[in-house]
């Protein structure tokens, strides 16, 4: 597997991985910031961006790939940076090669069973005649019909690109997705253990961690923290970025033995 990435800065390694449906572009104004004073690497997993498309999807597979990049790119005690299932990869990944972590961060995603909530974007996507589209602008009328979020539109949006041909198609292989998307959003890890020292950054106005989940966090991960944006969405780092790269800064700064 040869991860599409880009990479700035020097210094210890910071890998940072985007969530369901992006792209290492969602990343880059913050992975730029960070890489004042770190190496950064901003990478497209598996079946996203510019990465190749697979027939499987799981997050076995993309720890793996991780494992694998890693390798690629020589790195030891590495620092991870994980967005909703980028956060899932990394923490499938604190459990399978905890070794080569120093520490990691997980943004707005839990330990737990997830029900969904994306069925409406993926069936949106699906109503696209991604094919026979003339235009970006036909592909967003038509996602506008289910979507009013303009904010949404334009995040998918930055999966529109062309084929050699000059057809538009998605970056992002949405149909193995959508197969696998109860696999994706089911997945938990509460009967796991990981001593890696951890900080969960939560949105205040997001509900994807929840107080009561803090249990369910600190006995898979005793070695946790947890903190809050305020007045942040499930997008931390593009809704509160400053905010966001104060806290990982002021962390990876920091001895997890006090």
């Amino acid at each position: 597997m040869e991860l599409n990435f880009k990479t700035f800065g020097e210094g210890e390694p910071v890998i940072i991985l985007h969530g369901l449906f992006g792209m290492l572009d969602n990343w880059q104004t913050f992975g730029k910031k960070l890489a004042e004073q770190y190496q950064v690497f901003l990478v497209d997993q598996r079946d996203h961006g510019k990465s190749p498309h697979t027939d499987d999807f799981n997050y076995k597979l993309l720890a793996d790939d991780l494992k694998a990049f890693i390798d690629q790119q020589g790195l030891k005690n590495v620092k991870l940076i994980g967005h909703s299932m980028g956060g899932k990869t990394v923490m499938q990944f604190a459990l399978d090669y905890s070794e080569l972590i120093d520490k990691m961060i997980v943004v707005d995603i839990g330990v737990k069973q997830y029900k969904g909530g994306h069925e409406k974007i993926i069936a949106a996507l699906q109503s696209v005649p991604i094919e026979t589209i003339s235009s970006r602008s036909e592909a967003d009328e038509i996602l506008s019909k289910t979507i009013d979020e303009q904010g949404v539109r334009l995040f998918l949006m930055k999966n529109l690109t062309r084929n050699p041909e000059g057809a538009y198609r998605w970056k992002m292989n949405l149909d193995l997705l959508d197969k696998n998307y109860t696999e994706i959003m089911g997945w938990n890890l509460l009967d796991s253990y990981s001593q890696v020292p951890a900080l969960f950054v939560r949105g205040g106005k997001s509900s994807y961690i929840l107080d009561k989940d803090h249990t369910g966090i600190f006995k898979v991960f005793p070695n946790a923290d947890i903190q809050t944006v305020d007045d942040a969405g499930h997008w931390i780092h593009a809704e509160k970025p400053v905010e966001l790269l104060n806290i990982v800064l002021a962390y990876f700064d920091s001895d997890p033995n006090n």
